[in-house]
């Protein structure tokens, strides 16, 4: 379940004289998109410059960089009411343009009759756009729709400006435009070195203070923020990167999660590497969508999230600004398209059906194509991507994902396996292309004596079992385990090696528990045919199985020679996979005259 209204709220963090910062605070999952997978809860940073005269005596308003969306507006105003009176002219810099976001700075022109938005030129277009857009009511509804007040004036910054603000502070204005964020401007405060970053370094975590105590405390989110939401825009992502490296930042504070002072420059290196991964990929996915209200965009995040674990590279493009050149380019050099579209009014957006009509004219029959996208009462335009493509020869990797409204978390887990499966597919159509030109001859990497030796290396063969959640939010998941290693005495606690593309890997993060079923010699044989089979995406790793439970919570298999609970306290990139290092805080021996069944390998190659 989403946070409830009263568990919401806004604090204010004084940065200095004439500058706070309004943070929105919320401790459980805000909403079911991918990005707030990790559960921490979340924040929303706006910043208010006090009402003040430049250093040329003209008097300034207050000035409000980055408002918050709709999920915060009672705390929000209420404690903007505190400081800004209600004739005063302000101004609201609008970093981040969508449906909820308009719908809250509706009710601050409301609040404040002389509201100015300040914009980049995509973002006054689609505020333009969606200023007196509804939500289509349900069928029936005699419910009375507010009143919407008048678009305020727009400060359009059409490329990099400056603004003066009061007490010397100055405002650079930097347009940030994305595939994702279309609209985005970040903003420089030039006298305080503050970088107020909107989407970009930002992370789900809910955090009362200011600034992170260090890098080690936030990294985790943060990287998982970038493979949700970067990763498909990589190559865009790393020109903003290269653009704010050359200004003179002492602080970055992002529109989400604690603000970064000491160790900024390690983290715009982070989005470098991070992004070199995109960059190595052999094989790509495009994926063109367009999204009314969000809930296209996050079944489209979801989608990337998962082929992104495979190693395969996704290029994401808005239809709605995507130039001609370069929606022909992606369709032409990648492995697979995914095209996703709303529902409006009973038809697809026209963005979509010209990108129908490019895919259908230059689209290779050979490549697989995905269809997804959310609808309120009806479904039409997913119905017309499907048989266009059907009756142009199109093979599917996936039956069409359509969702009702906004996906929940369930449907987003069971994306992110269909997006997993379509990278893990392309990857397998790869190596048989490899080995057909190899002429069935031997890889060298199988042949050397060194992976030969490596595969001599022996682990206990376990199933790794977990849960996450309650009731209908609630998660699970299950693997065959044989890099598992004891890695501390005091405390307790073992390591195990994940691959990047399991289903279990997004649920064994930092603070995630699981059960560890340590199988036994001679009865390895049903665990391991149940859980090494595929899973189509979505599915009940334990249907039909008898379980016990740890303390925990976690599935424990009757058959196993013992079992162990754990709870993950650190993470490390490793390759293709992540060590996961856990504590371990119980346990016990089913069998204590069994043996521990191992894997023996021929090749350190594979498993």
């Amino acid at each position: 379940m989403g946070a409830s209204d009263a568990e919401r709220r806004v604090i204010q963090l004084a940065i200095e004289p004439g500058l706070v910062c309004l943070r929105g605070l919320s401790p459980k999952r805000l909403r079911f998109e991918v990005e707030y997978g990790l559960e921490r809860g979340t924040s929303a940073n706006s910043f208010l410059f006090t009402a003040g005269t430049t250093a040329t005596g003209q008097p300034v308003p207050p000035v409000l960089v980055h408002p918050p969306g709709e999920s915060f507006a009672a705390p929000f105003l209420e404690q903007l009411a505190g400081l800004v009176p209600a004739e005063a002219a302000l101004k609201v810099v609008v970093g981040h343009v969508n449906p909820n976001r308009v719908s809250l700075l509706r009710r601050l022109a409301s609040q404040w009759p002389q509201l100015m938005l300040v914009a980049s030129n995509t973002g006054a277009k689609l505020l333009a756009e969606l200023w007196d857009q509804r939500k289509p009511a349900p069928p029936g509804s005699t419910q009375p729709e507010p009143v919407i007040p008048p678009l305020p004036a727009i400060d359009v910054v059409k490329q990099e400006a400056t603004r003066p603000l009061g007490d010397g502070h100055e405002l650079t204005l930097i347009p940030t435009p994305t595939p994702r964020w279309p609209g985005a401007l970040i903003a420089f405060e030039q006298k305080t070195g503050l970088l107020m970053s909107g989407k970009f370094f930002a992370a789900h975590l809910c955090s009362e203070v200011l600034a992170e105590s260090d890098r080690n405390s936030t990294e985790e989110d943060r990287r998982y923020y970038y493979d949700c939401l970067m990763a498909p825009i990589a190559r865009q992502v790393e020109v903003v990167v290269n653009r704010l490296d050359e200004l003179p930042i002492r602080t970055i504070a992002p529109g989400h999660g604690p603000a970064i002072a000491e160790s900024w420059r390690s983290l715009l290196a982070d989005y470098r590497r991070w992004g070199e991964t995109q960059d190595r990929a052999r094989l790509s996915v495009a994926l063109l969508f367009a999204s009314a209200y969000g809930n296209t965009a996050a079944i489209a995040d979801a989608l990337a999230q998962g082929v992104g674990r495979t190693g395969v590279r996704v290029e994401s493009i808005n239809c709605e600004f995507a130039p001609a050149d370069q929606l022909l380019s992606a369709i032409r050099s990648c492995d697979a398209v995914l095209i996703g579209s709303p529902t409006l009014g009973g038809h697809a957006p026209t963005p979509i059906v010209s990108a129908l009509g490019t895919l259908l004219a230059e689209g290779d029959r050979a490549k697989p194509v995905g269809v997804f996208g959310s609808f309120g009462w009806s479904g039409e335009a997913l119905d017309l991507l499907e048989s266009k493509l059907r009756d142009g020869g199109f093979q599917f990797a996936f039956e069409p994902i359509k969702v009702k409204f906004s996906p929940d978390a369930a449907t987003i887990k069971t994306i992110e396996e269909t997006g997993t499966a379509l990278g893990r597919s392309l990857l397998v159509e790869q190596r048989r292309s490899q080995r057909r030109s190899a002429a069935g001859g031997l890889s060298e990497s199988r042949s050397d004596p060194a992976v030969l030796a490596l595969g001599r290396l022996v682990g206990s063969l376990c199933v790794l079992t977990t849960r996450k959640g309650e009731g209908e939010t609630r998660l699970s998941g299950a693997m065959v385990a044989s890099w598992v290693s004891q890695a501390s005495f005091s405390p307790p606690g073992l390591t195990v090696a994940v691959a990047r593309d399991r289903a279990l890997e997004s649920l064994l993060h930092v603070g995630d528990g699981f059960a560890l079923n340590v199988l036994a010699a001679g009865r390895q044989s049903g665990p391991m045919k149940q859980f090494l089979q595929p899973f189509p995406p979505g599915a009940d790793r334990f249907a039909g199985l008898e379980l016990q439970e740890s303390p925990g919570g976690y599935p424990v298999l009757p058959e196993a020679l013992a079992w162990l609970e754990g709870r993950v306290k650190q993470r490390m990139e490793c390759g293709d996979h992540w060590l996961v290092y856990a504590e371990l805080s119980s346990g016990g021996l089913l069998d204590p005259t069994g043996v521990t069944a191992v894997h023996q390998r021929r090749s350190g190659a594979n498993y």
